[in-house]
């Protein structure tokens, strides 16, 4: 007779939801800067010099750390981000 595994559940521990979390963009070979900085603009309400310093740190240093707060909202940073096909990723910030 066969035995049923349990399948493993990723749930949100409540630790995870109170804690800071960061919304990271990646550089990639495929995006313009200009649209990338539009999109800045339009998903995280940057200005554009703000959304212009955040696109060239992603081309300089292949990575920008652009929002940072609570889980909920950086999920959703990061979904729309890929709407727009930017890869984004979402870390837990460091505490201090």
């Amino acid at each position: 007779m066969a035995t049923l595994e349990t399948p493993d559940i990723e749930t949100k521990d409540k630790s995870d939801l109170d804690s800071v979390w960061s919304v990271i963009v990646h550089n990639d070979p495929v995006n313009l800067m200009s649209y990338v900085t539009l999109i800045f603009r339009r998903v995280l309400g940057f200005s554009k010099q703000k959304a212009e310093r955040h696109m060239l740190e992603v081309h300089n240093k292949g990575r920008s750390m652009v929002w940072t707060g609570s889980r909920e909202q950086a999920e959703l940073y990061v979904q729309q981000l890929h709407a727009h096909l930017l890869l984004a990723t979402l870390e837990k910030a460091p505490t201090p």
